[in-house]
């Protein structure tokens, strides 16, 4: 399987499909998939556009609302996470994943799926200290505080990540995780980017979280962007232990490092996305406590124990198949035609994906509940609990900057 990995997409959509093909029809190839290391910009028309945190001289509309309408579909399976360049409102209504378009499909705040029989997980976001015990309390339309933290990684989701047990080919995050350029040559990092010497010499480059989550799951492969440069890696995971291949990439921009074809061992084609059984198996157990106000979760009635959701939820995709439910326009599109752009609402529509998702699995949709609201739990009676069967509570003190002005 050959795997197109891109680091910072921002929006050319166009511009990373063409040179694909291009790199298809010259190298005489065909490339299977494309990975896609966040800022995506999935800009759908106005209302997304002001949901986007960067600079004022960066608000474009670009091209994905062309994939949105129809206009134009990806030649290419597509597979993308969140970064911190993101229309959050739209990325909020697949929270739990989804096709945000047809063809390109959307990780979700952290989620695994399967392509063919490659398992590929991703988090979405950066890492920031002060954000990250929060529950998911912002809601669209977002004010100055919120169109920021809204795209900050939440321990919830990264504890659910680590529930996964089974073995992660390919893993996706925006920022590095920190002290990766241990394993790699920082000497010529530095010559590219001496800016980040003291951050490299204190520890702090990158994200702790992202760490623990690679020391957890000992990816094959693991790819980042954000930092906007190419940046290889291979961490030992243990003396003779397995191998983890990082690579960084850069942004879509000309003679820049922003794209890579990995070839990885893996059953014949034809290849597909699918559901993931024992990611949905962590999403059923641990929504739970999905925290949706300034207060973490409360982990003390979870039992970790999957088993019994794996049965579950393998019986429930045997009887419907593994496919993603449809993909679902939910917002007018952007008409370059039209003097002003659509007239679109302020309102945060549901996804008919993230409903039919949650009926699968029985669980209630809480995305559009006020933050404030006291009675945030009316979950069903069949959801199993039990007692913790773990803790986790290591602080993460790192305060890395969003980036905005390095566009």
């Amino acid at each position: 399987m050959k795997i197109a990995v891109e680091g910072c997409m921002h929006g050319d959509l166009e511009t990373v499909y063409k040179t694909l093909q291009h790199l298809e029809k010259t190298q005489n190839t065909k490339i299977d998939l494309l990975l896609c290391c966040g800022d995506f910009q999935a800009v759908r028309n106005q209302n997304d556009l002001n949901s986007l945190a960067v600079p004022s001289k960066y608000l474009e509309m670009k091209t994905f609302w062309k994939y949105y309408s129809g206009l134009l579909v990806a030649p290419y399976p597509t597979i993308f996470i969140g970064g911190n360049h993101e229309a959050s409102n739209y990325l909020w209504e697949l929270y739990y994943g989804g096709w945000a378009a047809p063809n390109i499909y959307y990780l979700g705040a952290a989620g695994v799926v399967k392509f063919g029989n490659i398992r590929i997980g991703g988090l979405s976001g950066i890492y920031k200290h002060h954000d990250y015990r929060s529950g998911h309390f912002e809601r669209p339309p977002y004010n100055q505080s919120t169109i920021r933290s809204v795209f900050h990684v939440r321990e919830y989701d990264v504890r659910k990540i680590i529930q996964v047990e089974e073995p992660i080919d390919i893993f996706l995050s925006h920022d590095w995780p920190v002290r990766i350029t241990d394993h790699g040559n920082w000497e010529e990092l530095l010559w590219k980017k001496p800016d980040f010497q003291q951050e490299i010499e204190e520890k702090r480059l990158g994200s702790k979280a992202a760490a623990q989550i690679l020391e957890k799951l000992k990816p094959k492969y693991w790819f980042s962007a954000h930092l906007h440069c190419k940046f290889a890696a291979l961490v030992q995971h243990g003396e003779g232990g397995p191998l983890t291949k990082f690579l960084a990439l850069d942004k879509c921009l000309p003679g820049r490092d922003f794209l890579q074809i990995v070839e990885i061992e893996s059953e014949p084609g034809p290849y597909e996305i699918q559901y993931d059984e024992e990611w949905l198996a962590i999403t059923r157990k641990l929504n739970y406590v999905f925290p949706l106000t300034e207060n973490g979760a409360d982990y003390g009635g979870v039992d970790f124990d999957m088993e019994d959701c794996r049965q579950w939820v393998r019986s429930k995709l045997q009887e419907r198949g593994c496919k993603p439910f449809e993909f679902v326009r939910t917002v007018p599109c952007y008409d370059p035609s039209q003097a002003s752009v659509d007239g679109a609402s302020a309102a945060n529509p549901r996804n008919p994906q993230t409903e039919s998702l949650l009926r699968l699995l029985e669980l209630p949709y809480l995305l559009d509940r006020n933050p404030k609201a006291k009675d945030m739990k009316p979950y069903p009676s069949s959801i199993p609990r039990g007692p913790a069967a773990g803790h986790y509570s290591e602080d993460i003190p790192i305060d890395d900057e969003d980036d905005d002005d390095d566009e």
